[in-house]
């Protein structure tokens, strides 16, 4: 057959090298509305959630049991259900409904109600909906520091400029798991170089991650994953109780945390128990409430790939970050996953949360070139800063970061290596050499860095643990090696742990170390003029670009 050339020409597009799927319901492979969703209902009997969209309590799983006793709002739960879902769903998207009121009907529901009620919502009404539910009102965002090399002075480097950008926390992992004390201590010194107050996080295991947050090394985690259904959660070894246990383990010790969920997992481990990914999503952040958590990182991470195959990803996706907001809860809104070829896909799927603005616009923005994400790459990284500030300038939107000047970056850079290579010393480490200080500086990614002695290295890190470090010591480090102000932010970070006020939810810091939360920065958005706006100080920043003509070049 003659073919159009058109369509040899979008054949050839970079859409179309996307995977796509039709939905297949008896899987679980449907994003949202699926018929084998359950309805909502509940029922009361002394006291005790007896029926809980349409399972009797003798037929709970132990997910079921722990939403039941813990993640419902029962005194409140039989006039939260009798709304009308549309009713809910309308009040969401009225101006003259304030968050609290919403907040509390969608705490006493079940996680079905909360499915029907966004369902109820096209992709417009849920980035409106977003806009007022989020849980602190200012917007912020979070960055990825790593390397397949697992090199500690570019990871330094690299947490410094992301931190100078505005990134509110910074995260990394390793690709060897005997790296992550350097890693994580290099984190730590980049940001609190770069700038006062950053969060920092190591992504491992969970009894590392616990381990590096107890010495001082990170000062939040998120990485601890709950899944929809009773199979996929013992999978993993785990029950609603032992999450809760860990959770409670880090907030003991003053460690930010949020649990880690998102729409596909259940079905790519094979125990979707036929329903939506929404609907056991639902029930993650039912679970995530339950048990205390101050928050969530969701909207689909890793599991983008297949969501976004299916009709409705996009919108299920938002759904997912949209309910956790209506519980309450902090949501880092993914946004963190390579999931197409197509820049035009990627900038929608971004908009989606940068335009109504989330508590972390990303759950990891690659401050690393892909190639050195370690994370498995994100939906945007540092090649994109020029476009991400484009948008905001272009919106008038505050996606938590601002444009820099190179000369700023190569600056806080060199700064942020040199630190890593006293502190280094000081403790007894590998050395690190001026050659490494200046490749740091400069480089693109970890390919334009001189190769490290990795077994020295490795050996060095277990000794550092065998041997007690702590916050402390890297604090004395700095303190004692002329870099006062640096152990002095380190300091007041571990003080806060003391403190606690930071495991309020949504919280971080700004450059005083004066907690922004849900209690003190509570969004109260309820229509024009009222919730986050954006104030003229900032707005400079955002609508700064080096290459835009000035007056005096006409």
């Amino acid at each position: 057959m003659k073919r159009s050339k058109r369509f040899e020409m979008l054949e050839n597009r970079p859409i179309n090298m996307d995977g796509f799927s039709k939905e297949w319901t008896e899987v679980g492979l449907i994003a949202m509305e699926s018929p084998n969703d359950p309805k909502p209902n509940i029922k009361v009997l002394n006291g005790k959630i007896v029926e809980l969209d349409g399972k009797k309590r003798e037929t709970f799983d132990s997910i079921d049991f722990f939403i039941s006793d813990y993640g419902i709002n029962i005194d409140f739960t039989e006039e939260a259900m009798a709304i009308d879902s549309l009713t809910v769903a309308r009040m969401m998207v009225d101006i003259n409904v304030p968050r609290e009121e919403i907040v509390k009907i969608s705490t006493a529901s079940t996680p079905a109600k909360l499915v029907e009620i966004v369902s109820h919502l096209n992709t417009l009404e849920i980035m409106m909906a977003q806009t007022k539910m989020r849980a602190r009102k200012t917007p912020a965002n979070q960055a990825h520091a790593t390397n397949i090399e697992d090199n500690p002075v570019l990871i330094a480097a690299d947490a410094a400029e992301a931190a100078y950008r505005g990134f509110s926390e910074v995260e990394t992992t390793c690709a060897v798991a005997r790296y992550a004390p350097f890693n994580a201590i290099a984190l730590l010194l980049g940001a609190q170089t770069g700038r006062a107050g950053v969060l920092n996080q190591c992504s491992m295991e969970e009894a590392t991650e616990l381990e590096l947050g107890m010495r001082g090394f990170t000062s939040y985690a998120e990485t601890l994953s709950v899944y929809g259904t009773e199979a996929v959660l013992l999978d993993g070894g785990d029950t609603p109780w032992s999450k809760a246990f860990l959770a409670s383990a880090y907030a003991s010790r003053g460690i930010k945390m949020r649990f880690t969920s998102g729409t596909g997992s259940e079905v790519l481990m094979g125990n979707s128990e036929g329903k939506s990914m929404l609907y056991l999503e639902s029930k993650c952040l039912f679970l995530t409430k339950a048990c205390g958590v101050q928050g969530t990182q969701n909207g689909s991470i890793n599991c983008s790939p297949l969501v976004v195959a299916l009709p409705n990803g996009f919108r299920t996706i938002a759904a997912e970050n949209l309910i956790a907001s209506m519980l309450g809860i902090e949501v880092a809104s993914g946004n963190d996953t390579a999931f197409t070829h197509s820049d035009i896909r990627r900038g929608v799927k971004l908009a989606m949360q940068l335009i109504p603005g989330t508590d972390f616009i990303t759950s990891g923005y690659g401050g690393i070139p892909n190639c050195d994400n370690v994370f498995a790459g994100s939906n945007t990284d540092c090649d994109d800063y020029d476009d991400f500030y484009t948008l905001q300038r272009d919106m008038k939107v505050d996606g938590g970061i601002k444009p820099i000047r190179e000369d700023e970056a190569i600056y806080i850079r060199n700064k942020a290596a040199k630190v890593c290579q006293t502190v280094f010393s000081a403790l007894g480490l590998p050395e690190v050499t001026d050659e490494e200080v200046e490749a740091a500086v400069y480089a693109y990614s970890c390919k334009d860095m001189p190769k490290r002695n990795k077994v020295e290295d490795m050996r060095a890190a277990s000794q550092l643990m065998s041997d007690n470090i702590t916050g402390f010591d890297i604090v004395k480090a700095l303190y004692d090696n002329g870099y006062e102000e640096i152990a002095e932010r380190v300091l007041n970070l571990l003080k806060q742990r003391v403190i606690g006020d930071y495991l309020h939810t949504s919280a971080i810091f700004n450059e005083k170390y004066e907690v922004m939360s849900a209690i003190n920065d509570k969004n109260d958005y309820m229509g024009p003029g009222t919730g986050y706006v954006i104030k003229s100080d900032r707005w400079d920043e955002i609508k700064l670009k080096e290459n835009a003509l000035n007056p005096e070049n006409f």
